[in-house]
C-alpha cells in the first residue's frame, strides 16, 4: 500500500523517507515494487509525486497518513474503466463483422430479386400469347439439344443443354433470322456448368424471324456472325 501512495504522492513523510532510502541503497524488492507501482499509477491517469492529486485521493487522515475508505475504491474503478475500454474494443469488432455479414446478405438478396426479375421475364415471353417454340436436338445425344421460344412483342429466350463451355476470350452468340437472311444479334452468353444453360433476349423481334442461331464468337461481340452456325432452330414465322 505504501509504494502505491508514494508513486502518486500521498505517502506519509515517514513512508516516503524509507522507501526513498531503500530506493538510493538499489533495493530490489522496492525498485520492482515502485516500478509496478508507478505503471499502476499511470494506467489510473494519476501523475508521479509532485504533481496535484485528485480531491478523491486528497482523502487523507493526517494524523496516519492512512488513505480513507473512499480511497479503497481507485483499484475497482481502474478495473471497471479497463474493462470498459476492452468491451468497446470488443463490440467495435463484433459491429465491423455484422457490417460485413449485413454486407453479403444484401449481396445475396439483391442477386436473387436480379434472378427472379429474370425468371419473370422470362416466363412472360414463355406464355406470351404471340410467342412460337421450336425443339432442337432430340435426335442427336452428345449435340446441344433444347428448345428455343420466340415472342415478336417480348423477346426470346433459349433453353440449351449439353453446350461446352466457350474458350477462353470467347463466347456464344444468338442471332435471330428474318426473311431477308440477314442474321439479327441477340445477344452474348456463356454456357452453365453442369445444367441447362438459359439465355434471353429481351425487347421486340422481328415479326418475320423464321429461325434462332447460335454461332461462337469473340467475347467482345461482332456485328455480324463470323463462324458456322452451332446449330439453327426453325421456329414458325409470325403472322403480322
Amino acid at each position: 500500500d505504501h509504494y502505491g501512495l508514494d508513486a502518486m504522492g500521498l505517502a506519509a513523510a515517514a513512508e516516503h523517507r524509507e522507501i526513498q532510502a531503500h530506493l538510493d541503497r538499489g533495493c530490489v524488492t522496492c525498485t520492482a515494487a515502485m516500478r509496478r507501482a508507478r505503471d499502476a499509477a499511470a494506467v489510473l491517469g494519476i501523475a508521479a509525486r509532485g504533481a496535484e492529486p485528485a480531491p478523491l485521493l486528497r482523502r487523507i487522515t493526517p494524523a496516519t497518513g492512512r488513505a480513507s475508505a473512499g480511497f479503497i475504491w481507485i483499484p475497482i474503478l481502474g478495473g471497471a474503466l479497463a474493462f470498459a475500454i476492452i468491451a468497446c474494443f470488443y463490440f467495435a469488432g463484433r459491429e465491423n463483422d455484422t457490417g460485413r455479414e449485413l454486407g453479403r446478405v444484401n449481396e445475396i438478396r439483391r442477386t436473387q430479386n436480379m434472378e427472379i426479375t429474370r425468371l419473370h421475364d422470362a416466363l412472360g415471353i414463355i406464355g406470351g400469347g404471340d410467342t412460337r417454340s421450336a425443339a432442337f436436338g432430340a435426335r442427336q445425344q452428345t449435340a446441344p439439344t433444347g428448345r428455343v421460344f420466340v415472342s415478336p412483342s417480348q423477346g426470346a429466350v433459349l433453353i440449351v443443354s449439353n453446350l461446352p463451355p466457350a474458350s477462353p476470350g470467347k463466347a456464344y452468340a444468338m442471332w435471330t433470322i428474318p426473311k431477308d437472311g440477314k442474321p439479327r444479334p441477340a445477344g452474348l452468353f456463356q454456357a452453365a456448368s453442369g445444367g441447362a444453360t438459359v439465355h434471353m433476349r429481351r425487347g421486340s423481334i422481328d415479326p418475320d424471324a423464321e429461325a434462332v442461331e447460335v454461332t461462337l464468337e469473340d467475347a467482345a461481340g461482332v456485328a455480324a456472325p463470323a463462324t458456322s452456325p452451332l446449330f439453327t432452330v426453325r421456329v414458325q414465322t409470325i403472322v403480322r
